[in-house]
């Protein structure tokens, strides 16, 4: 068993446990600061998985923060003009892609998680990533302990100045030093995710339509492709028979709007990815000791706001902002937590309202009444309720002298 608080580097030492998007920001962040910093993922490598994602304007400022923000601008794609509509392609509400960059100073753009992924491990040294590890314990207080095992068998002890649970809802970290929390919960409905397998040639706006019980939506990537999610009202725990989930998206959706049945013939079958939406009840606090929750392991969330990612993003950059290297850690971890519970919380509560009032909604009369009010937000009204939860504005991360340049 090899024991130390860092492996023989000189300086404060930070773990973060989960190589996502989340742990990878915060990661570096805090290399940024100057901690020297190890990431312990589970998984034997990074590979081409998951489907898209959107980073909206908070999470590319947050990315901006954090030096990454041209990176992966130039590996997405900005998101077209969109709105809301109903199966049968009538609007019910339209929002102007440039009318909120102005609002916002800088546009949405929507990415292959994967792609997200590749832009934030080319970010670090390699040296900072251990992947394959099996994490066999935690231990908290002011200065946590961890231990796992690598991809020999080894068995290795690290004593961290700092320890950042970034793994995920059914993070470990919590389940173990967070004993009263309680577990992630159904949100209520399920979703299937693909992404084409060409770069498309037709006309696409970034758009979420609304059935009853039902929501589909699509956004352009990077490179070309178009990456669309169908979620569903269901019980949880449903699988399509004989595990044909192409042939469950179709019932539901295709003879829904151009172009959505042309986005499902454009997609591999064998590779749409179905899955239950989960939200994680608020903890009572986002560290204990020196030891944080971030992103999910905090604040998972449903996906009706797409704030998922981009909250994940937010802690990072506050966590790095506050986590002086010289500074005591306890206390900047009580600033975190400040800073970042209420927020995300309430977004995560929003998020789950939205889902309520958009694709879980199935009662005629209620579908109506929603569908007109809507129709009557004027476009300027219809871009700042739009806005509203990415109208955050990230703190500066300094950059250590070690790591200028």
């Amino acid at each position: 068993m090899t024991h130390g608080a860092g492996q023989g580097r000189d300086g404060p030492t930070a773990v973060v446990v989960g190589a996502g998007i989340g742990g990878l920001c915060a990661a570096v962040g805090l290399r940024r600061r100057g901690w020297d910093v190890t990431v312990l993922e589970r998984a034997p490598g990074f590979t081409q998985v998951g489907a898209g994602l959107t980073i909206l304007a908070n999470g590319l400022r947050g990315l901006d923060a954090l030096g990454l923000g041209d990176a992966v601008r130039a590996q997405g794609s900005p998101e077209a003009s969109g709105g809301m509509r109903t199966p049968d392609g009538r609007w019910v509400m339209r929002v102007d892609a440039a009318e909120m960059t102005r609002a916002l100073g800088t546009s949405a753009v929507g990415i292959h998680r994967a792609t997200l992924h590749e832009v934030l491990v080319a970010a670090l040294p390699a040296a900072v990533l251990r992947t394959g590890v099996e994490l066999l314990s935690v231990e908290g207080g002011v200065r946590p302990g961890v231990v796992y095992r690598d991809g020999d068998g080894t068995e290795v002890t690290l004593r961290p100045d700092l320890l950042v649970a970034a793994d995920g809802i059914h993070s470990q970290v919590r389940t173990t030093l967070w004993p009263g929390a309680r577990p992630p919960v159904y949100g209520g409905s399920t979703a299937w995710r693909g992404v084409t397998r060409e770069p498309w040639a037709g006309e696409l706006v970034t758009a979420i339509t609304w059935g009853p019980g039902t929501e589909f939506g699509m956004v352009p990537l990077g490179d070309g492709r178009v990456y669309w999610f169908g979620a569903v009202t269901a019980e949880p725990g449903g699988r399509a028979p004989g595990g044909d989930e192409m042939a469950e998206v179709r019932a539901r959706f295709g003879d829904w709007h151009d172009p959505v049945p042309a986005l499902l013939d454009a997609t591999d079958p064998g590779a749409v990815l179905r899955g239950d939406l989960l939200r994680l009840p608020p903890v009572d606090t986002y560290h204990r000791g020196a030891v944080a929750l971030l992103g999910d392991a905090a604040h998972a969330m449903v996906p009706n706001l797409g704030q998922g990612a981009n909250q994940a993003i937010e802690d990072a950059v506050v966590l790095a902002s506050v986590c002086d290297p010289a500074g005591d850690v306890v206390s900047a971890l009580a600033v975190y937590d400040a800073q970042r519970r209420r927020r995300s919380q309430g977004v995560a509560r929003a998020a789950t309202r939205a889902a309520r009032y958009g694709q879980q909604l199935r009662n005629p009369l209620a579908l109506r009444a929603r569908n007109t009010l809507m129709g009557l937000v004027p476009p300027r009204v219809a871009v700042r309720m739009a806005s509203a939860v990415a109208a955050w504005e990230p703190p500066v991360v300094p950059v250590a002298p070690t790591r200028a340049g």
